[in-house]
Order: structure tokens, then sequence, then C-alpha cells
């Protein structure tokens, strides 16, 4: 058993507990959740991405790493993580003693699938002189293969740390290495990776919602291509668009990130009009893989304890490292 006790305390802003709505007002599958979460000791963690009546029932909305942190710092036995796949694997890597589920089994992650650990071990083989940085939306396996994982928040500073005599190998998300590059002038081998919905957005897209309301910021996920991310206000992280938001003076703001985000902007910041990126094909952007989870399969899961996430003891501690390498600069 690892222990979690050395991971370094969690930034107060990283993540909040969620003002739920109150019992009596919930309809009955609501509160059967409740009731299973509190028999199962257990913690909900729902990504910034998931539908609102998720989010609302969550003991903890944020970033994936985010909560994978809190959970790890709470004293449940079991993590249920309404995320994807890497989320959950992640909060099984850090809390390696806790049951972990995750209510679909196939909510996946088009970067995670992008960057197949096979693929990349023989790409690292053609150089040895690779440091490999991870963005954390990866598989376990590719972690357990990094130098040094990265989250979109923290990336700049993670390549600034990087040695400066080895080749620098970003994977797999080649829009946000890109975006690193242009902040640090680091150049890297970025594996030919994305968010098949962050790259929906387009300039002519973007460029038609900023004629429409030209008063109102722009805030991009660097997982946006180049062309989105030259017409934004702010390029940052879910997590720092909320202090973005909270601190902007605008009564109206654009947003170019999945559209779930929304619902926890709101309400952040209920004086706010929160306006979606529209894409070439619709008025906002969906990740259809965030939305696999559903209160129905989020009681299920817990009700029949599964689908449990695993991972070998090996690759916990493999993929371990990398991590605590993050957080160690991280906390310089």
């Amino acid at each position: 058993m690892i222990d979690t006790t050395e991971i370094p305390p969690i930034a107060p802003a990283g993540f909040r507990v969620e003002r739920r709505t109150p019992p009596d007002q919930l309809d009955r599958l609501s509160r059967e959740i409740l009731r299973l979460n509190e028999e199962l000791n257990a913690v909900i963690l729902a990504h910034n991405y998931q539908v609102p009546e998720i989010q609302d029932l969550a003991d903890y909305v944020g970033d994936s790493l985010g909560l994978s942190r809190q959970a790890a710092d709470t004293d449940s036995d079991v993590i249920v993580f309404c995320g994807v796949h890497f989320m959950a694997e992640t909060a099984k890597i850090l809390s390696p003693q806790k049951t972990v589920l995750l209510p679909d089994r196939d909510a996946g992650c088009s970067l995670e699938e992008s960057c197949p650990p096979d693929k990349l071990r023989e790409l690292q083989e053609t150089n040895p002189n690779f440091y490999t940085i991870a963005y954390v939306n990866c598989s376990a396996e590719v972690k357990a293969l990094s130098d040094v994982i990265c989250t979109s928040g923290n990336a700049k500073k993670i390549v600034e740390a990087a040695p400066p005599d080895r080749d620098l190998l970003f994977v797999p998300d080649e829009n946000l290495g890109s975006w690193v590059t242009e902040q640090t002038g680091r150049p890297m081998t970025y594996w030919q990776g994305n968010c098949y919905v962050h790259v929906e957005w387009t300039h002519d897209s973007i460029s038609r919602i900023r004629r429409e309301y030209p008063i109102a910021p722009l805030v991009a996920h660097p997982e946006c291509t180049k062309a989105v991310r030259i017409l934004a206000d702010e390029v940052c992280s879910t997590e720092k668009m909320v202090h973005y938001c909270q601190a902007v003076e605008s009564d109206a703001i654009i947003i170019a990130t999945e559209v779930g985000m929304l619902h926890r902007l709101q309400k952040e910041c209920p004086d706010k009009q929160f306006i979606p990126a529209p894409t070439e094909k619709c008025a906002c952007n969906e990740c259809h893989l965030m939305k696999m989870n559903t209160l129905e399969k989020l009681h299920d899961c817990m009700a029949k304890r599964t689908p449990e996430v695993t991972l070998s003891p090996e690759i916990i501690e493999r993929a371990r490292l990398p991590i605590e390498r993050m957080l160690e600069i991280s906390a310089r």
C-alpha cells in the first residue's frame, strides 16, 4: 500500500465543495444516491464538464487532478468519479487503498485514446535524450512511461523546470504543447493528439460570436487551436476560468470550453451571463464521452459497486512518481 501522506496539501482554490440542493427538494433517485453515498462512506466527484444534475449532487466539483487529490485527503472508503476513465485511474493512483467507481466504464477521452503506451514507447526509443512531459489527460500506463506530469494550469511551470539539456517530448495534446512553447520559448516534440471537442472551434466561428458580443471578453482553454487562442482575452485551465470570471469587470463572458463548465461558472458568478462559444455545427460544444455518465448510471454503480477501476501495484508505483515530481515542482 502506498502512503499518501507525502502528497503536498491541496491548493484551496483548486476545487470547491458544491452547495447541494436540499434533500427535500430532490427527486427520489437523487435522494437514493445520497443515501448510498452515506452507506458506502463514499465521496462523489464531478468534473466540471459533467451534466448539471450530477454536479449538483457531488461532494466536490472541479478539474480532474484537483478532485483526485481532494479524494485522497478524505476518510472515504469509496471514490465515485463522475468523469472519464483516465480521471478515475488518477484517483486510484493517488488512493490505491480505496475503491474507485466510474459510472460508465466506456466513458473515455480522445486524448487518452490518441496515445497508446506501446506507440509512445516506440517513439521514446528513437531518442534516448527525450524527457517526456505528459498532460494528465492520458492513461495510467502513459503516465508510468513519463518523466513528469502536467495539467493545463501548471504546464508552463513544468516545462520551464525541465532539464535544459534534454529534448522535450510533450504528450498527448499538441495544442496545449504548442501553447506552452508560445509561453516559454522552449521547443518540444509534440505527440499528434487533440481533444476532439476543443478543436471544433474555428477562427471564423469565434470571430462571429465576438462580433455579436463585442464587449464580452473571450476565455478559451489551451486545448483549443492557435487560430482560436489568438482571439481570446484569456487562455487558461477550467479552474483558472473560475477566478478570471469572478475578477473580470464584465457582465457577459464568452466561454470556449466544454459546455458543462457554464453550469459551474453560473453558480460561482450568478450575476454574470456566460455565452457558450459556438462551433460551425452548433451553438455550443458538448463532449459525448463526458455526458455518458447519468444519474441512473451513478446510482447503479453505487448500488452494485461496479464498474470498479483497478490498476496493478506496479503501474500505480510507476505512474505515481511523475505525479509526485509535478507536485514538487508546482510547490516551489
